[in-house]
């Protein structure tokens, strides 16, 4: 049953707030009419790159589906807007609430301060934020991962992989949640074999410059990386990470991908036979997981961290040549337990 009492809505207003919504973002999930009182879920504001990231985005998007699915109620999902501030994130978050959405997820670090403000103006709705931990509230769940564990992983199955000894990382934006990313992999690849070289590049230094958001970037990044030997690319840079899996497909190196499993994605088929593996971030459970809660009456909140150990944080088995090769099956297993049992301490930073 739905929570009435904390998400009614008079009609008029919301009629009103929809109009409100559109103009910082345009809705793309069909939420309903404006009578539905009481029958809303969960709703979700993309990060930059928005739906059809084939990435970080889509993860948060299939989460909510599932809680479209199986609890039956309307859902809706929002895109960002091209040099949107902070105060157009935070009135998309609060019309949202105004509706009667519940729980409202910000999808990305940008919102941290907007996740901050309309949590504290509607206190009874259940926000989240994915992929930061320094909002601090009742009312807000911080949904982060241990990306370095898998990024780890992906830099053991780098190390193992490589013919030429030189392998690559391209992340999207110069921030410490990208960090993360490179950290993990680097230490799994010298942990694994200290003498493979490892390039390393950053496309922008922030998120308006389009580093995630920029196929091209990513492409050129990956060719430079592949022109010095690199066999291996590995990619942790959202949107634009499809034109780095493009560079390694057409010069026939592989490439790992990260947060969903890219093999998988209908955007990328042409280019899958070349996709190793993916360095996946379960956001669409964590997604799930958080609806559950709020529909349960019993909301998660606080810093809710997925990692190894939770099975929140992996790698793909989608490429049978990877699945298939039991030898770096085996040296993949015994990194995961030793990471687990804290034998192996992954870097962040």
């Amino acid at each position: 049953m739905r929570r009435f009492s904390r998400i009614t809505v008079a009609g008029a207003a919301t009629a009103s707030l929809a109009l409100t919504l559109s103009a910082c973002g345009g809705t793309s999930t069909s939420s309903g009419s404006s009578e539905s009182k009481g029958d809303k879920g969960i709703a979700i504001a993309y990060d930059v790159g928005g739906r059809g990231d084939q990435s970080f985005n889509d993860a948060a998007y299939a989460g909510l589906e599932q809680a479209k699915k199986q609890f039956g109620y309307k859902v809706t999902d929002v895109e960002p807007t091209d040099g949107e501030t902070d105060a157009d994130k935070e009135q998309r978050l609060t019309s949202l609430a105004k509706q009667g959405y519940d729980p409202v997820v910000g999808v990305g670090y940008l919102y941290a301060s907007a996740v901050k403000a309309a949590a504290e103006k509607y206190p009874d709705t259940t926000f989240a934020i994915v992929d930061d931990a320094t909002v601090e509230a009742d009312n807000v769940a911080d949904l982060v991962f241990a990306e370095e564990e898998a990024s780890y992983l992906a830099g053991v199955a780098a190390a193992e992989t490589t013919k030429t000894d030189v392998v690559g990382f391209v992340g999207g934006v110069d921030i410490p949640l990208i960090h993360k990313f490179r950290a993990g992999f680097e230490q799994g690849v010298k942990d694994t074999n200290p003498d493979v070289k490892v390039i390393s590049q950053f496309l922008t230094q922030t998120a308006e410059e389009g580093g995630f958001t920029s196929p091209d970037k990513g492409k050129a990044a990956a060719e430079g990386q592949i022109e010095k030997k690199a066999d291996v690319v590995y990619t942790a840079a959202g949107l634009s990470g499809q034109g780095v899996i493009e560079a390694a497909a057409a010069n026939k190196v592989w490439a790992i991908g990260v947060d969903s499993d890219q093999y998988k994605h209908e955007a990328l088929a042409k280019y899958k036979d070349w996709i190793l593996t993916s360095a996946m971030k379960d956001v669409a459970k964590s997604v799930y997981k958080l609806a559950q809660s709020v529909e349960d009456r019993s909301p998660r909140t606080g810093i809710l961290r997925g990692d190894l150990k939770a099975g929140e944080v992996s790698l793909s088995n989608s490429n049978p040549k990877f699945a298939d090769n039991a030898k770096l099956q085996d040296v993949l297993e015994t990194a995961k337990k030793k990471i687990i049992s804290g034998e192996i301490k992954v870097k962040s930073s």
